[in-house]
């Protein structure tokens, strides 16, 4: 394996993992604590901007590095004729669905903080996250399952 394609599988598995990670520590941390009025809607707001942060740069590289790894291993065919190739698309789909149900949460926490709120962003924001929560574990169960396919155990 060439030193680039190291450098790409590297940084594609560490930003998933920082990505997956602060979207389900906001959703089981913070936006409990939020809920019950114990942040300030200054450090809400300060985590809503560090999580977007977080997940814009975490899409892109992950788009940059998975579109490359996936020209170097596939083609048009076998992206759409094997099972890794599938599960390409799979991955694709739930990057797609967690990097746009996190800008919506992340939008309606912003909304309420803007007006100096808090209870009420977080509970108008809490199905969104427990939804991108439940797309990023789906993100990196779908990770597993391609590396398997990739060594030959599926």
């Amino acid at each position: 394996m060439e030193p680039i394609e190291v450098v790409a599988y590297v940084l594609h598995s560490l930003f998933a993992g920082l990505w997956t990670g602060s979207v389900v520590f906001v959703t089981l941390t913070v936006l409990p604590l939020a809920r019950e009025g114990d942040l300030t809607a200054a450090a809400l707001e300060r985590i809503t901007g560090k999580l977007k942060t977080v997940s814009r740069t975490s899409a892109l590289v992950l788009f940059l590095t998975g579109s490359h790894m996936a020209a170097q291993r596939y083609t048009g065919e076998s992206l759409t004729g094997t099972d890794g190739g599938n599960l390409v698309l799979a991955m694709v789909l739930f990057w797609f669905l967690l990097a746009a149900t996190v800008e919506m949460g992340a939008k309606r926490l912003a909304d309420g903080t803007g007006r100096d709120k808090v209870r009420e962003p977080a509970r108008e924001a809490r199905q969104l996250f427990l939804a991108a929560s439940i797309l990023a574990l789906g993100l990196l169960t779908v990770a597993g399952l391609l590396s398997a396919n990739n060594v030959g155990f599926l």
